[in-house]
């Protein structure tokens, strides 16, 4: 293996010399195209792909970003008319974070660093004016750091304030947020917004925000109520409860049924009307005895009647009384002498104020409460062995008796409330049934998204370059330079490498035909000395020429090239 390396040098070494100056350029020139062609496949599948590092920036924002990253030695491209950076893919995060730090990009609204160029004597309007706009512009910032948004402005609404509480007016703002291509904001972001912005105002309700995307889209409900008078928290609040039955009826079923082997879908009609009742009950009181006293007032009075004096004003009434005299008429138990008694007048009163039986009653009613349950369920067939074979049977009425009755159980079934169940056996269609698992079906995925393409292409190309400069170049132009360097018999043996090699008359190797025709020469030649030597190499050129015919035209034409 070694010799024969060893002669092939040997001989593109000399039918390299044996090549003309023009010929040498040539030839140098194709080698050196070629391998610019390699070197620019190799550096174009080496250049690092460039992604987006910010997009609809603005010219100062531009200029400040192109400024930072040539000072930071970062190559960058522009794009979408110069609103668009594009840098390398592995440095997007890095200068990301190192731009933030420098408080780029701004993207064109201000935060509280307007406050910091307050000129003197300036009026309290624009002081009021430069707040507002300094406010707004940390909360479109501070929008902007979610995820799903590329871009946001806030408009806040702060009304005059009036010494007349009925002319009070809230604050209101309103917030129009760019979402990233085939992003979306779902429910929780547009309350985390909403309660923000009404968290950052003073005496700024939270129904008083309004968040609208780019399309012109409402996001925030705001008590938006819907066709049949429900908004979307009151449509949330039902698909949570019938998904809370639904779980309940899945949860319960699964250990008897085994996992996906039971549907269940719940229709829930709640009521969200706010009732409130007040009620005030007066009954009759069993009797007195049972009745509690309020109050009670007692009023006695007693009077004495006496004799009023009597006579004629003057000097002989006033005159000393005349001598006793013993009465004729005494009274039992007075005694003699004393005067007649007066008569008595006594009066009593007595009032008693009982309590009377009242009841005060205070309804509120539920909101949210259940009135009426629809659950529909369907139950797979059970798999069982027939004959070796596994088939799928349906259920007994037993078993589904059973399963009928844990579902009510496991919704709260009520009668009177109109609730309705219907479970149903049937067989489940398998959804794997027909679908490729191969492993190829992976690496068909990966390579049928638009980067995958991508580097497929890049590895197509390089195969393809290779492929080309080796067959349609390289190797033609070793295998030439190979056969003009080496000897017409080492030629024929390069041509025929499958025939064995043998030692011919001469001593040479050649091959057992090239042998045959030398050793025909040289017998024809012993056999007529008579003949003249130019005969007998004419001869011998004849036999050859039949037996190599191929070899022979190679050697005619190597000498009209020498020729020439």
């Amino acid at each position: 293996m070694a010799q024969a390396a060893a002669q092939a040098l040997t001989a593109l070494r000399d039918g390299f010399g044996q090549l003309t100056n023009k010929q040498k350029l040539m030839l140098g020139g194709g080698f050196a195209a070629v391998l610019a062609l390699l070197a620019v496949m190799w550096l174009w599948s080496r250049a690092p792909d460039y992604r987006v590092l910010f997009s609809d920036l603005g010219e100062r924002d531009g200029g400040d970003i192109i400024a930072a990253l040539a000072a930071q030695q970062v190559p960058y491209r522009l794009s979408n008319g110069g609103t668009s950076i594009l840098v390398p893919e592995e440095s997007v995060y890095e200068l990301r974070l190192k731009l933030a730090a420098q408080g780029l990009p701004k993207g064109g609204s201000v935060g509280f660093e307007l406050m910091d160029s307050q000129k003197f004597g300036i009026s309290q309007f624009m002081e009021q004016v430069n707040y507002q706009r300094a406010l707004a512009g940390e909360l479109s910032r501070t929008i902007q750091s979610m995820s799903p948004v590329q871009t946001a402005r806030v408009h806040i609404a702060v009304p005059r304030p009036s010494v007349f509480v009925r002319d009070q007016q809230k604050p209101s703002a309103s917030v129009l947020v760019n979402l990233h291509p085939g992003r979306a904001l779902d429910a929780a972001q547009v309350g985390a917004i909403t309660h923000l912005v009404a968290s950052s105002v003073p005496e700024l309700l939270a129904s008083n925000v309004t968040v609208v995307d780019q399309a012109g889209k409402l996001l925030s409900a705001n008590g938006q109520r819907t066709a049949q008078g429900m908004d979307a928290s009151q449509l949330e609040f039902v698909h949570a409860v019938e998904q809370r039955y639904v779980r309940r009826i899945e949860d319960i079923l699964e250990p008897i049924l085994g996992a996906g082997n039971a549907r269940a879908q719940v229709t829930a009609t709640l009521d969200f009307s706010q009732t409130e009742q007040t009620s005030e009950t007066y009954k009759p009181n069993a009797t007195p005895q049972d009745s509690a006293i309020r109050s009670q007032q007692t009023v006695e009075t007693v009077t004495n009647q006496t004799t009023p004096p009597a006579g004629v004003p003057g000097a002989l009434s006033n005159q000393p009384p005349g001598a006793a005299s013993a009465p004729i008429n005494v009274a039992p138990g007075q005694p003699p002498g004393a005067p007649p008694s007066a008569p008595v007048n006594t009066h009593k009163e007595n009032t008693v104020n009982f309590e009377v039986d009242k009841t005060i009653r205070h309804t509120k009613a539920e909101v949210g409460s259940v009135k009426r349950l629809s659950a529909a369920v369907v139950v797979n067939y059970r798999a069982a062995e027939d004959k070796g074979k596994m088939v799928a049977k349906a259920l007994s009425e037993q078993e589904m008796t059973q399963i009928n009755n844990l579902v009510r159980e496991a919704m709260g079934f009520n009668r009177e409330r109109g609730d309705s169940v219907n479970v149903v056996n049937a067989a489940f269609n398998d959804p794997l049934a027909g679908v490729d698992s191969s492993p190829w079906k992976q690496l068909v995925t990966d390579y049928t998204t638009p980067q995958g393409a991508w580097q497929l292409a890049k590895y197509l190309a390089w195969v393809l370059v290779i492929l080309y400069a080796w067959f349609a170049l390289l190797r033609p132009a070793l295998r030439d330079l190979t056969r003009a360097g080496m000897p017409p018999e080492t030629e024929m043996g390069a041509d025929e490498t499958d025939d064995e090699l043998v030692v011919g008359p001469d001593g040479q190797m050649m091959t057992a035909e090239e042998a045959a025709a030398a050793e025909a020469a040289a017998e024809a030649a012993a056999a007529a000395p008579e003949i003249e030597p130019f005969a007998v190499d004419l001869e011998a050129v004849k036999a050859f020429v039949k037996v190599e015919p191929k070899l022979a035209a190679t050697i005619l034409k190597e000498w009209i090239d020498k020729d020439e």
